[in-house]
């Protein structure tokens, strides 16, 4: 399982999910799913353009987590 830490990276910077898409030129609804950690996929280029606008890396944004179902 993929965990986003979107939401996290968020709240240390204060910003909004308006802020971020304003900013970026991301679709609001894509930063909702990603928020709320219902996004189901991503492009490589958005991952990307989050990185680089919260100064973080993908570790930072993305992390696997094994699930009970994982052999």
């Amino acid at each position: 399982m993929i965990k986003c830490h979107f939401s996290k990276a968020l709240g240390e910077r204060k910003l909004k999910i308006s802020d971020v898409s304003r900013d970026t030129g991301i679709n609001r609804g894509t930063l909702t799913r990603m928020y709320h950690e219902t996004l189901i996929r991503i492009d490589l280029e958005t991952i990307n353009i989050l990185c680089e606008y919260l100064s973080i890396t993908v570790g930072e944004l993305l992390e696997y987590q094994k699930s009970e179902n994982d052999v």
